[in-house]
């Protein structure tokens, strides 16, 4: 399922991100957000929010 708007495939998002940054060595903190309803999409929709930059994880996050 490609709906990562939805509660259920942002947790998915979240997991699969977080999963990914782990098995490279990092400890990212990732982040849902639910946001109102959106009138253009009909529904809420949940946002997910990390402290990385760029897509990449900051340095200091890197399990040593």
């Amino acid at each position: 399922m490609s709906d990562y708007c939805s509660n259920d495939g942002a947790v998915r998002l979240q997991s699969m991100i977080r999963d990914y940054w782990r098995k490279q060595g990092y400890d990212v903190d990732i982040k849902l957000v639910q946001e109102g309803f959106v009138s253009t999409m009909r529904s809420s929709r949940f946002d997910v929010r990390s402290n990385m930059v760029n897509g990449m994880p900051k340095r200091d996050e890197a399990r040593v």
